[in-house]
């Protein structure tokens, strides 16, 4: 009678069970850092950007693992004769996440990007100032000057008329700083008096809603059921802040996160040992260098900047620091983006030649100089630190006396972006593909500015003037030769000691499912999928 009655409770049990919703797929990546904020535009670090990419939707995009151009909140676009104008038709039915302060009224429409882009062009726009003034992205790139006018044709059509024509601009709008926000939101909190909570936290259109952040501890997220694209293939997705890239590992190894950033190279054997843990590698669109702020002496003298990369033995760091990750650097691109110019010499290390060059640009007893070593791991720059004390070391065999200074990291970008540095090391990644990214971006006059990414402080004309013109042209070959030459005086005028290009690593479980590397070392999971 009892095993009867124990088959009628099973059976009674059988049917509510099966009931029960499946159990939430969660994808745990762990990150290096805490983002400064969730507002894209006025961000620079991948960091930021990663965690900023899974709340917005952008105008267009580019294609999952590749460089291409797809559309986005826009679903098609056309581009007038003369390379002026560009209509960008949006796609009906976008739906905003919400909050417990919002609950939007509103599908998306060309209000919301005619806001996204005069609140970092537009200093009368009231959301200009909000967080930061510092668009870095829209100014480095010479947006206020190139476009001329942005008008709402009407809800789902957007008109852009630039000066001239540009040709990486369709490119642009898909990097991660042309994140849209919602105008309903943002009017709502300016109306509230908080306006800084539109940043804090945010609502966007793209695959997943911010649930919570921890400072320097997690960030979580949650599918957006109602995302254009249809609801991610997992359900929830935490950032597992973890700064030193052993215990990144570390978690890896237990299955406490699923993917990891930046590995440490000295583990790479155990790593790529481990049955449970598969490693996707491709060479990565980066470069990482010390820059020479040319404004200040004695680095305003190209003389004293060629001798300081030829006392540095540039082979000793890549052998002692990127290990198998990284090849040395010649030019401010990567060998992997098109127009690289592999006809460039770069400086040759010795020691004897670069004291002379001190003693002919009058530092024959040499001079003292900070180097800026940044705080934060990156593919391109796996230890600041380290690299600066291997240059301190070859610069005292010149003469030259070094103290290394860093600095907490949004603090040390601040800092240098506003010249504050003699010498200092940064890096990039690239974010459309175009070698106008690297070379205006990074080295243009537009971003020269206190506050601008061209860290260096180096306008120089002859350069300006190049690649201005390439960015004007639309014939490849024509662009190709023009950034080939751009780099030639590059080298000649050397504003900065280009380090290494470091090799894209990504170590996952074997459990993940089409995770694609992205060519600029994003970070993005719709798509994505966990075994069950």
């Amino acid at each position: 009678m009892k095993l009867k009655k124990s088959r009628l409770l099973m059976a009674l049990a059988l049917p509510a069970m099966l009931a029960l919703p499946l159990a939430a797929k969660t994808l745990v990546y762990c990150s290096e850092g805490s983002p400064e904020n969730f507002y894209p535009g006025v961000n620079t670090t991948g960091t930021s950007f990663d965690a900023n990419s899974q709340i917005y939707s952008r105008l267009v995009d580019f294609e999952r693992g590749g460089t291409a151009v797809v559309p986005g909140l826009a679903e098609r676009w056309t581009i007038s004769p003369d390379g002026k104008e560009y209509t960008f038709f949006l796609r009906k039915g976008v739906k905003w996440h919400s909050n417990k302060a919002f609950k939007p009224t509103r599908n998306m429409n060309a209000d919301d990007i005619l806001f996204a882009i005069e609140r970092q062009w537009k200093e009368a726009n009231p959301y200009f100032k909000v967080t930061s003034s510092n668009h870095t992205y829209f100014g480095d790139m010479g947006l206020d000057k190139l476009l001329k006018s942005v008008e709402k044709i009407d809800d789902m059509t957007i008109k852009m008329t630039l000066n001239k024509p540009d040709a990486p601009f369709l490119s642009t709008w898909a990097m991660e700083f042309a994140g849209v926000q919602s105008k309903e939101y943002a009017d709502a909190m300016l109306k509230a008096g908080t306006p800084e909570k539109l940043d804090q936290d945010p609502i966007g259109s793209g695959p997943f809603m911010l649930v919570q952040y921890q400072k320097d501890a997690q960030i979580r997220y949650k599918a957006f059921a109602d995302y254009y694209g249809g609801k991610a293939k997992i359900d929830d997705l935490v950032f597992a802040i973890t700064p030193d890239a052993s215990v990144r590992w570390a978690k890896l190894q237990k299955g406490e996160c699923h993917i990891m950033v930046s590995p440490n190279p000295a583990d790479l054997e155990a790593i790529r040992k481990d049955p449970k843990i598969q490693v996707l590698e491709q060479p990565g669109l980066n470069v990482g260098y010390l820059a020479y702020n040319t404004t200040k002496k004695p680095f305003d003298d190209v003389r004293v900047r060629k001798a300081i990369n030829m006392a540095i033995n540039k082979k000793a760091i890549i052998d002692g620091v990127y290990l198998s990750t990284g090849v040395a650097a010649k030019n401010p691109i990567p060998p992997t983006q098109w127009s690289y110019n592999d006809a460039v010499k770069d400086d040759a290390f010795d020691p004897v030649a670069a004291k002379k060059l001190l003693t002919e640009a009058g530092y024959a007893s040499g001079f003292s100089t900070d180097i800026w070593a940044m705080p934060v791991q990156r593919p391109y720059n796996p230890n600041a630190k380290r690299i600066a004390e291997l240059m301190q070391a070859d610069l005292a065999k010149v003469g030259v006396k070094v103290e290394i200074k860093s600095f907490e990291w949004g603090e040390y970008r601040k800092r240098m972006q506003n010249g504050e540095h003699q010498a200092g090391m940064l890096g990039w990644t690239g974010d459309n593909g175009d070698p106008d990214n690297f070379l205006h971006t990074l080295l243009g006059c537009d971003a020269a500015k206190p506050g601008g990414g061209n860290v260096a402080k180096w306008c120089f004309k002859p350069f300006e003037d190049l690649v201005q013109k390439a960015k004007s042209v639309t014939d490849p070959k024509e662009r190709s030769k023009l950034y080939g030459q751009a780099q030639v005086i590059f080298k000649e005028q050397a504003p900065w000691f280009t380090i290494a290009h470091a090799v894209q690593l990504k170590p996952m479980r074997r459990e993940v499912i089409d995770f694609k590397l992205s060519p600029f070392g994003r970070h993005n999971f719709y798509g994505v999928d966990i075994k069950e």
